[in-house]
C-alpha cells in the first residue's frame, strides 16, 4: 500500500517548511535582542524539532520516533518553565545570594 504521489509531495513539503522555519528560528536565537526573545526561539526550535520527528516517523513508518518526540516535548515544557522562573526572578536574586555567600553568610 503506497501513500501516493500527493502524500509524498505533502511529506516533502512539510519537511522542507519545518526545516526552513527551524533555520529562521536559529537566526532569531542568535540575533534576539532580549533574553525573552531567545527563550521563545529555543521553545519554538524544540516544537519544530518535535514536528520534524513526527513527520519523519510517519514517512519512514518508524513509530519509535513518536516516543522520542513525546520525550522531547516534555523536556521542552520543563525547560520553558525553568527559563520562565529564571526570567521572572531575575539575575539580581542570584547575584544577591552569591554576594552573601562570598561574605560568609550561611543564611542566604
Amino acid at each position: 500500500m503506497t501513500a501516493g504521489p500527493f502524500l509524498d509531495f505533502a511529506y516533502a513539503a512539510t519537511e522542507t517548511l519545518l526545516a526552513a522555519a527551524f533555520l529562521l528560528t536559529l537566526f532569531r536565537l542568535a540575533r534576539g535582542p532580549s533574553l525573552a526573545d531567545r527563550v521563545v526561539a529555543l521553545d519554538l526550535m524544540s516544537v519544530l524539532s518535535v514536528g520534524i520527528l513526527a513527520v519523519f516517523a510517519i514517512t519512514r513508518k518508524e513509530p519509535v520516533f513518536l516516543d522520542v518526540a513525546i520525550v522531547v516535548a516534555v523536556m521542552t515544557f520543563l525547560a520553558t518553565v525553568g527559563f520562565g522562573y529564571f526570567i521572572e526572578r531575575g539575575a539580581t536574586g542570584a547575584r544577591g545570594q552569591t554576594e552573601a555567600l562570598d561574605r560568609g553568610d550561611s543564611d542566604a
